[in-house]
């Protein structure tokens, strides 16, 4: 009897022990999947920000370019493609706006005028040159 209860206690300690391995290994795959599944919903998210970033710039694109079709009065039809002027990047507003305010900041600090405007000008924009590039960049990034 007293043999019946040794081997029936080491029998659940080793049944235990097993069923602590399952639960640890069920607990991994568990993980596992989970990660795998978050790993595919990121990589559609990224697939749709590539496409979405591709819209833009075709957007973009379309709108630099506009069609104008002029129709003849002998039945004819002329078509023309306009390019968008892109105006002035920050660099350049940069640089005027701060020689502008440079002139003027030295102009009146300055007990000479004209050297004072020059100086001032000249320091302003090359901050504002500076500034400028910076923004530019920072619109190249995005």
């Amino acid at each position: 009897m007293k043999a019946l209860y040794v081997l029936f206690a080491v029998l659940s300690i080793v049944s235990c022990q097993n069923q602590g391995k399952e639960d640890i290994n069920k607990a991994k795959q568990a993980s596992i999947d989970s990660m795998k599944v978050e790993i595919n919903k990121q990589r559609v998210i990224d697939s749709m920000k590539t496409e979405m970033a591709n819209l833009e710039a075709e957007k973009a694109k379309a709108q630099e370019q506009k069609v104008v079709v002029v129709h003849q009065q002998d039945g004819t039809a002329t078509t023309t493609t306009t390019t968008k002027k892109k105006g002035w990047s920050s660099t350049a507003k940069g640089a005027v706006i701060g020689a502008g305010v440079g002139a003027a900041t030295g102009a009146i600090i300055s007990k000479k005028k004209g050297e004072g405007a020059i100086i001032g000008g000249l320091a302003g924009a090359g901050v504002g040159a500076g500034t400028g590039a910076i923004i530019d960049g920072s619109k190249k990034k995005e």
